[in-house]
């Protein structure tokens, strides 16, 4: 699989936009704000990372764990009580962590079939 094709990633960087960028029209608390635009774009720079990248099997771990925190930040913010904020990072988060998990599989695969690194025994 060649750089910039994965689909998998791609998901996770328009989810990861998405997040950040609805701070700008969803009403919630400082707290909420700062936490969906810190998380979502963390899932940018990782989405972005995978993609150019794509045998870097952290980096699809990187990106489900950012997207698991965007997905818990409403519990972590205590901003459960505003349900455009909360829904937003629900499902940003859980789309970046299904994305995520998704791409382990090529990524592994790919690694493996140019050869992967190779450490001394």
């Amino acid at each position: 699989m060649k750089k910039w094709t994965r689909w998998q990633d791609w998901v996770g960087v328009a989810a990861g936009i998405l997040a950040a960028v609805s701070t700008m029209w969803l009403e919630g608390t400082s707290t909420s704000m700062r936490l969906m635009a810190a998380f979502g774009l963390l899932m940018v720079i990782t989405g972005v990372w995978s993609v150019m990248m794509p045998r870097l099997v952290s980096m699809e771990w990187a990106l489900a764990i950012a997207s698991a925190l965007l997905f818990a930040s409403p519990w972590m913010g205590s901003f459960t009580d505003f349900a455009g904020v909360a829904w937003m990072s629900w499902i940003c988060g859980g789309a970046g962590v299904v994305a995520g998990l998704l791409a382990l599989a090529p990524a592994i695969q790919m690694r493996h079939a140019t050869g992967g690194s190779r450490m001394a025994h």
